[in-house]
């Protein structure tokens, strides 16, 4: 789906769907800074409070994590936001949401 690191490719590689229309923009990040925040904030009280580490590590190790969390969470964020767009018909995917209920519109459910 990517052909750099938060660069969504102009079309899937798999199946052909063009990708080059979404809207992702600040989206993800501000997602990103949620999760990361309501993950790792926690952890600190608990271990600062708890453990008390010396100020040295503290200052190297929770910038560390956090820098690593937010860099590991910031494209599978980005990718959820592009599927959730793909799927809901959103930012010019209206053609891909028509072709897909058109082609599963002779599907139907029946109750037993």
């Amino acid at each position: 789906m990517f052909r750099k690191f938060l660069k969504v490719a102009d079309a899937c590689p798999a199946c052909g769907e063009e990708l080059h229309h979404h809207r992702a923009d600040d989206f993800p990040a501000y997602l990103d800074i949620i999760v990361v925040g309501h993950v790792l904030v926690p952890i600190v009280l608990a271990v600062e409070t708890e453990i008390a580490p010396p100020m040295w590590l503290s200052m190297s190790m929770w910038p560390l994590i956090a820098l690593v969390m937010t860099l590991g969470l910031l494209q599978p964020i980005k990718g959820a936001v592009v599927a959730i767009q793909w799927y809901g018909g959103m930012h010019g995917f209206e053609e891909a949401k028509k072709a897909r209920t058109a082609s599963n519109g002779s599907f139907s459910v029946t109750a037993p």
